[in-house]
């Protein structure tokens, strides 16, 4: 299978928080799927980082490092995640899910959220 990690996803993964569930950590963990990560999220966790709305224990540039050192698929924005976002009805109106939400359909992946907004979407998830 082909997963995307929302943000929030990145974060705990990369913490080894406590509120990553077993069976996520399972699926992130089988070598048999792929895992993605989005430059959408690191822009999000740029720009929280820098105005303060997001304190993590690592530098932005350790967390790169941790995913970089494994065997993750980062994906940069291309043309056609920018226009699906056209396409996606008005229920989440935060940019940075909406554009990874686009990303998934566009790649066919299930993205990893426990965000209940993302989860409205026609689009697979799991958490």
């Amino acid at each position: 299978m082909v997963y995307l990690l929302d943000t929030h996803a990145v974060i705990w993964m990369a913490e080894n928080s406590p509120s990553m569930p077993l069976a996520i950590k399972q699926i992130i963990g089988n070598s048999h799927n792929k895992i993605g990560i989005s430059s959408v999220s690191l822009w999000e966790i740029a720009i929280k980082l820098s105005i303060g709305k997001l304190k993590i224990s690592m530098s932005l540039k350790e967390l790169i490092d941790y995913f970089r050192g494994r065997d993750f698929d980062f994906l940069q924005v291309e043309d056609e995640y920018v226009l699906g976002l056209s396409k996606l009805p008005p229920i989440h109106k935060d940019p940075f899910d909406r554009l990874l939400i686009s990303t998934a359909i566009a790649e066919k992946m299930t993205i990893i959220t426990v965000d209940e907004n993302i989860q409205k979407y026609d689009v697979p998830w799991v958490w």
